[in-house]
């Protein structure tokens, strides 16, 4: 009975001590996995929550809140102007709702530059700055660029006409540049630049400064203007250009012809009874 006893505490020691160590390397494996975790925590990067497109989004559309979600985005790199806050995208206290000025696709983020305020139209004039005007260009298939032209895109404008009665001896027309580096903020009627066809337009929209938008009136008016599509990356500087018909040919300036030098005459006069007369002698100086 004393043997089976002793086995018995013999036996329970062991499972005791088994389950000791057991417990131990559990909670060692738990210690390690929880230093792991802090550690993959620490080096993950920190995010923020950011508004963007649950859809595609067009020009004109009304934003709904249905149609924006939140994502987590990199803090360091949230672009500026982002919502983060539907609140502020969508503030409570106000019933009218943005309106989504440049197409949008899914998951794109939501940017102030892209909506309007809330209530706003999305007509040209949210897209001309403080201080601009919006004026109407007409234009043909060769003077707009063969309908290769945007809202958004950038032109140079050149005027052609005559300077007869603006310069004293102005012979000929003359191809100027008047304008450089103009925006266009409508193509005929549209203001979006979504538009997917090549399009003939008759007049395009520019944003320019008052004193702009007279010399452009003022050059449209006396002769005819034509476009010049500028590239998306081009940020050089055009000088002043000016092209003439002499020049365009390569003839050079109009030299005046020499005068010629008149021969001078020297006379002395002389009476002969009631009659002056002169009489031409050689000149001594």
């Amino acid at each position: 009975m004393r043997a089976v006893f002793g086995l018995v505490l013999i036996v329970g020691v062991g499972l005791a001590g088994g389950a000791v160590m057991m417990a131990k390397d559990f909670i060692d494996n738990y210690k390690s996995e929880l230093a792991n975790e802090r550690a993959a925590r620490a080096a993950v990067v920190p995010t923020v929550e950011v508004m963007v497109a649950d859809r595609g989004l067009r020009y004109g559309e009304t934003l709904q809140p249905d149609a924006v979600r939140k994502v987590l985005w990199p803090k360091d790199a949230v672009p500026e102007g982002a919502f983060t806050d539907k609140d502020l995208l969508f503030p409570p206290e106000l019933t009218d709702r943005r309106v989504v000025l440049r197409a949008m696709e899914k998951d794109e983020a939501i940017l102030a530059v892209k909506v309007t305020e809330p209530g706003e139209d999305a007509g040209i004039t949210s897209r001309l700055e403080r201080g601009q005007r919006a004026f109407a260009i007409k234009v043909d298939v060769a003077s707009g660029v063969s309908g290769f032209l945007r809202p958004g895109d950038r032109v140079d404008v050149y005027w052609t006409g005559s300077l007869r009665g603006a310069i004293e001896g102005a012979n000929g027309e003359v191809t100027r540049l008047i304008q450089a580096n103009i925006k266009l903020i409508a193509i005929d009627q549209t203001a979006s630049n979504d538009i997917e066809a090549t399009t003939i337009a008759q007049t395009v929209t520019v944003s320019a400064s008052p004193e702009q938008v007279a010399r452009l009136a003022q050059a449209q008016t006396t002769g005819s203007l034509s476009l010049s599509l500028v590239g998306a990356e081009d940020d050089t500087i055009a000088a002043a250009v000016e092209v003439d018909q002499r020049s365009l040919l390569g003839l050079g300036e109009i030299e005046a012809a020499p005068q010629q030098a008149e021969e001078k005459v020297c006379t002395i006069r002389t009476r002969r009874g009631a009659e002056v007369v002169e009489i031409p002698i050689p000149c001594t100086n």
